[in-house]
């Protein structure tokens, strides 16, 4: 009985050693994880994405510690010249997604809405081109979209205003054309940060726009035109705004503010 109680015991401790050593990573995600590798010409930013170890011990990527599923991905300051791979798209705990200043080129794909968890998608300093996508108003738990400084043309989806949780839209420096969607006077944060400055954008801003919160609105080196007037006065909630070179007007005549204070809140 007591041999038999001390194999027990040493199984047991066997077992535990096991299971501490046992791999956290997600077979799935490991595998999503390699593709992203192998289509991105094993660059070096992969070298420690090493399938003999664990995926939650790689660079670049985190591992939600319950669940032990990757939920981050982000590549800065490379040189890959190549599209984002479509197998990003088969992380679906992803909740950040970001490739900044990693030269990027292609279309963003469409599968890339099947990251329904996704919060953050940051591909600024890229190549990519083609429209902004429509179908990114798909992923509804989106907080921030950067696009900046790629070459992105055609006009800017008003779909994007469906997205009820983003506080922050950034498609400065692009080719962006057309106008300024009415829509985006729907965004529903209180605190909105809108890049859209160095496009070719045309037209007049929406009226509606004078009854959103910006924290910050950049529409500076387009084409607009019109009165600006409407964005100023009291109960706006403008903290920071740039309208430079570009044709606008504004009447202070029209401006409303019942204490010197206010200017400056």
């Amino acid at each position: 009985m007591a041999t038999s109680h001390f194999l027990t015991l040493v199984f047991l401790f066997l077992s535990s050693i096991s299971l501490a050593f046992a791999e956290r990573c997600h077979p799935n995600d490991k595998r999503a994880l390699l593709k992203i590798k192998k289509d991105l010409n094993n660059a070096y930013d992969f070298v420690s994405w090493d399938p003999k170890i664990d995926c939650c011990e790689w660079n670049s990527v985190k591992c939600e510690e319950k669940t032990n599923r990757i939920t981050s991905v982000a590549i800065s300051n490379s040189d890959l010249k190549l599209p984002l791979p479509a197998s990003v798209g088969d992380l679906p705990f992803l909740e950040s997604l970001s490739f900044y200043k990693t030269n990027l080129t292609g279309q963003i794909p469409i599968v890339i809405t099947k990251l329904s968890k996704l919060t953050f998608l940051d591909l600024r300093w890229n190549l990519l081109s083609g429209p902004v996508p429509s179908f990114l108003c798909q992923l509804k738990n989106l907080n921030y979209i950067g696009l900046s400084f790629n070459n992105f043309t055609g006009s800017i989806p008003p779909s994007l205003s469906r997205l009820p949780k983003l506080g922050g839209l950034l498609l400065d420096r692009n080719k962006l054309t057309g106008s300024i969607p009415e829509s985006f006077a729907d965004f529903h944060e209180k605190d909105f940060y809108l890049y859209l400055s160095h496009n070719q954008l045309s037209g007049t801003i929406p009226r509606r726009l004078g009854h959103t919160n910006f924290t910050l609105l950049d529409v500076s080196r387009n084409r607009l035109e019109g009165d600006i007037s409407f964005l100023f006065g009291k109960n706006k909630s403008i903290n920071t705004a740039y309208f430079s070179r570009n044709n606008l007007q504004f009447d202070m005549l029209k401006w409303s503010f019942p204490r010197l204070w206010e200017i400056w809140t």
